[in-house]
């Protein structure tokens, strides 16, 4: 579908729209400055990483012709207004988690993290080999952006409660901060699900407006001090084993620019990406050890957590397999996942649990 019969059949279609109407960026002698915003406070441990490496990678690449000036969330506009603000042309490009945006369309959320989805090495392989970067684009480019992945979390942690889960009773009446897809889900096992921006979670849990939260994972979640209200800490969650940050620029703005400059901003999103990934991962393992030093109890969800998570999670796809494109990306996603999924288990796999049964660890 192009866009403007996508604009034309739904109710998206004042907000994309008026990315027709943008200024060009700042020019200078040759040099433009292009405006990025973020859903990350300044100063965020890996999210506002992955936001300043992609702006410092395109600054270094394009040898000056290009500057980003990064506007962290709250200093041009709030966490949750990027979106708005880079289809309207207030911005010229944002760094966000697209999974914020799946009012504007759920298939969004393929594009950071999906209930029961992709690993950071399978959802890498969708979108470098598996066709997953032109259907980032297809979608974007619905709402007049140019998107590609620009930063990687990993597994996410199943999150911080203010009680043990021993059973999907246990998440009845709860009042936690989920979004994307993993919260829809949340939702149907009647859970209160909240939908909060990074730099708003620590007040509302330690003034007890929600009774727990997810947000990436050890390293994250201690620079940011949960350790110090909630107690209990559940290492594996469902709902994003992977989690993608994307680097989206205004279409008209990158169409503007030279091939030389679009290619700049694609080859600094791919380094972000794994560059950020190999940030968390180096620094999760001694993050946890420490908050459970520190008194934080580390645990799993038994299986008929999990077990609940999956149907909840099957009842969120089967509500929007109506929609066209997400049911074309979600077969596209899922055949991806199957393929990667299958020689990961017999190789790499296989090897580890050999390595640390032989090795011990």
């Amino acid at each position: 579908m192009d866009r403007r019969s996508f604009l034309t059949k739904t109710a998206l279609g004042g907000t994309a729209a008026a990315a027709s109407t943008l200024a060009a960026p700042a020019y200078a002698e040759g040099k433009r400055t292009l405006t990025m915003v973020t859903s990350w406070p300044r100063g965020f441990a890996g999210l506002a990483d992955a936001a300043d490496k992609t702006a410092e990678n395109i600054n270094a690449i394009s040898d000056g012709k290009l500057t980003v000036d990064v506007k962290h969330a709250g200093e041009l506009v709030g966490a949750f207004e990027v979106f708005d603000a880079v289809t309207a042309g207030q911005a010229d490009m944002y760094h966000a988690a697209d999974y914020y945006f799946v009012n504007q369309h759920p298939a969004f959320a393929f594009f950071t993290g999906v209930p029961f989805g992709m690993t950071a090495t399978e959802q890498n392989n969708w979108y470098y080999h598996g066709g997953g970067m032109e259907r980032h684009h297809e979608l974007g480019e619905i709402f007049g952006i140019k998107s590609f992945l620009a930063g990687n979390t990993g597994a996410q942690a199943g999150g911080w409660f203010s009680k043990e889960i021993n059973g999907p009773e246990d998440l009845q009446g709860l009042k936690f901060r989920m979004p994307g897809l993993g919260g829809k889900a949340l939702g149907h096992l009647g859970v209160s699900v909240q939908n909060l921006p990074g730099g708003e979670i620590y007040q509302a849990l330690a003034s007890g407006a929600i009774d727990g939260t997810e947000w990436v994972g050890p390293w994250s979640d201690e620079k940011v001090g949960f350790q110090e209200i909630a107690k209990f800490y559940y290492t594996a969650g469902f709902h994003e084993p992977s989690a993608g940050l994307s680097a989206a620029v205004n279409l008209d703005v990158f169409n503007d620019l030279t091939p030389t400059q679009q290619s700049a901003i694609e080859i600094s999103a791919g380094h972000a990406n794994v560059w950020n990934l190999s940030q968390y991962l180096m620094n999760n393992a001694d993050a946890l050890s420490r908050l459970a030093s520190g008194g934080v109890k580390v645990l799993e969800f038994p299986d008929s957590v999990w077990d609940a998570f999956g149907g909840a999670s099957q009842q969120v796809y089967d509500e929007f397999m109506g929609d066209e494109l997400f049911k074309s990306i979600y077969d596209d996603y899922v055949a991806s996942m199957r393929s990667s999924s299958g020689w990961i288990s017999q190789s790499s796999e296989a090897y580890r649990a050999q390595r640390d049964r032989v090795m011990g660890g």
